[in-house]
């Protein structure tokens, strides 16, 4: 499996699946998660109000509707407590769930924003220490997905993840 750290906008990504950084009602929100479910249309909308919620660390899946993407992987990740709440344990979690939900959806290709570093102030250098090392950690493993993305919305997104695959 390849690991690829790229600049972009995820809702515009041609891959199989993509993850939004989703908040525990699955229902919308702002950032990643609002980008998402604008660019999907309302049937995303439509499906996830029958999903009733998803807990943080865990994910649920949807079709990708207007989006280039297949598929859509919901992840709510942690909102940063300092560290002490076992905020390191449920972001890797999220990547994890993610990559089973993947994986059991057939999906070849994976992207994946910067779960958590937004809204819920998740330390940046942190959170993409840990993502890197759970997916190179999966990829270790015998598995469908060929190749995930991390999308970076941004500059300073883009070369923590850098940083940490280089360091990891």
């Amino acid at each position: 499996m390849k690991l690829e750290i790229v600049r972009g906008d995820i809702t515009t990504c041609a891959v199989d699946a993509i993850v939004n950084a989703a908040n525990t009602s699955l229902l919308g929100g702002g950032g990643v998660d609002g980008a998402i479910h604008r660019a999907a249309g309302p049937e995303l909308l439509a499906e996830c109000r029958l999903l009733n919620g998803c807990k943080t660390g865990s994910a649920k899946i949807t079709r990708g509707y207007n989006l280039p993407a297949r598929c859509v992987i919901h992840t709510p990740g942690p909102i940063w407590r300092g560290g002490q709440d076992g905020e390191d344990a449920l972001l890797e979690s999220c990547y994890r769930s993610c990559l089973e939900l993947a994986e059991q959806a057939g999906c070849k290709t994976v992207a994946f924003p910067s779960i958590s570093t937004g809204v819920y102030r998740f330390p940046l250098d942190r959170a993409a220490r840990i993502a890197v090392r759970t997916i190179q950690q999966w990829g270790k493993n015998p598995t469908e997905i060929e190749t995930v993305q991390m999308v970076c919305f941004d500059d300073r997104t883009y070369e923590a993840y850098q940083s940490a695959l280089e360091e990891v």
